[in-house]
């Protein structure tokens, strides 16, 4: 038997060339020079030609293949630009052969295929993503991740409040054009879709950098910080990564009713740490104690049958107070409010009283609306703050 040329592969005789087994083992004998294809593969092509409506790209088969213009469509004017003969484009197959026995390609779907493989690894990894609002529905926000689709439910937008329908539809449109830090919710390449939440995005980068401020701060640092939220019992102020409490207490050397009498979201102010719980993972802040404490002087700016008129800011149960100086209030005691006493002094409105007595140590002063010193005085022990 001849022996076959060098280089050159035997075929068996018995092999049938008409058959698959043949073409598998003549594109062998080739060194598996030319690719076998099938639908969904992507490779880096080569581009030999480009048409008006067409690319022609060289992938290494046995055919070139073509890219028609419905299978770029995804391309902004900038990769248009920078589609030339000789430069190197992702493809998608669609079709190993047509009618005319070229291979059918599309750019578009190598770029979503290289977008859903890149998905999923962060997915894996359980990763953040970042992607800029290109429009909106009643749902909720959407997302163009290099040709794949994503979709932000309304519930899953920090920045859409509790308001009415219209209001978070404005809410959602002045979002458009921003760009977003999301996390992976729900993924299905089969079903094309791919839910995102950037409140779950948000609050994990929040924890990680609330992780880091516990670290570093320490008790009595000062900081200036954001109101974040409003409560009824304090505010919350964003520090730099993590949101502290400011109790109601520790709001205002004056009296504070509401914590929304004193502030509102987005209000910057400094603040003082009182507290941290590492283990809780809560700050405890205060904003009066970055503030000079008014009791300090109290004796130098008030005297022991004083005459002055200033507002009354609360009627309670023990008596009327009333605003002296900032942070500092005094009582009328409730047993000199009654009958045409009472008639005289309204909540909001200035009273014209005489200091009876000072106490700085129980921050407290005693109030009469008797202006005659000799009047008799209420008991010291009956005040209350």
């Amino acid at each position: 038997m001849e022996e076959p040329h060098a280089g050159v592969s035997a075929v068996t005789p018995a092999a049938d060339p008409h058959s698959p087994e043949f073409f598998e083992m003549l594109l062998a004998s080739q060194g598996g020079a030319l690719k076998v294809l099938k639908y969904g593969d992507t490779f880096d092509g080569t581009i030999l030609h480009v048409g008006r409506d067409e690319l022609v790209v060289d992938i290494g088969a046995k055919s070139e293949g073509v890219v028609a213009a419905r299978d770029m469509q995804t391309l902004t004017d900038d990769e248009r630009t920078a589609l030339v003969v000789g430069a190197q484009v992702l493809v998608f197959v669609l079709q190993p052969e047509d009618d005319q026995g070229r291979i059918s390609l599309s750019l578009d779907r190598a770029r979503q295929e290289r977008s859903w493989r890149r998905l999923q690894q962060i997915a894996d990894e359980a990763g953040i993503i970042e992607a800029m609002v290109v429009n909106y529905n009643k749902g909720g926000l959407l997302v163009n991740l290099d040709g794949v689709r994503g979709f932000i439910p309304t519930s899953q937008v920090s920045g859409v409040g509790r308001g009415n329908e219209a209001q978070k539809q404005a809410e959602m449109a002045r979002m458009v054009g921003n760009t977003v830090r999301l996390k992976i919710v729900e993924m299905s390449r089969q079903r094309n879709r791919l839910i995102l939440s950037e409140r779950q995005a948000n609050a994990e980068s929040r924890d990680q950098r609330k992780g880091a401020l516990l670290s570093e701060i320490t008790v009595n640092d000062i900081r200036e910080g954001v109101v974040t939220s409003v409560c009824d019992f304090g505010v919350f102020v964003d520090i730099g990564g993590a949101d502290g409490l400011v109790h109601l207490s520790e709001l205002s050397w004056s009296r504070v009713r509401h914590p929304s009498d004193a502030f509102k979201v987005g209000d910057r102010t400094q603040v003082v740490v009182l507290s941290i719980d590492a283990d809780q993972r809560r700050i405890a802040l205060s904003i009066k104690r970055t503030q000079t404490e008014p009791w300090g002087n109290v004796t130098e700016l008030f005297q022991v049958n004083q005459i002055i008129t200033k507002p009354v800011t609360q009627m309670t149960q023990y008596g009327a107070f009333v605003k002296l100086a900032e942070g500092i209030e005094g009582l009328i005691h409730i047993s000199e409010l009654k009958g045409d006493a009472l008639q005289r002094v309204h909540e909001g409105e200035p009273v014209t009283v005489r200091i009876v007595r000072i106490e700085p140590s129980r921050r407290r002063i005693g109030l009469s609306l008797n202006i005659t010193p000799d009047a008799a005085e209420p008991s010291a022990d009956s005040d209350a703050s």
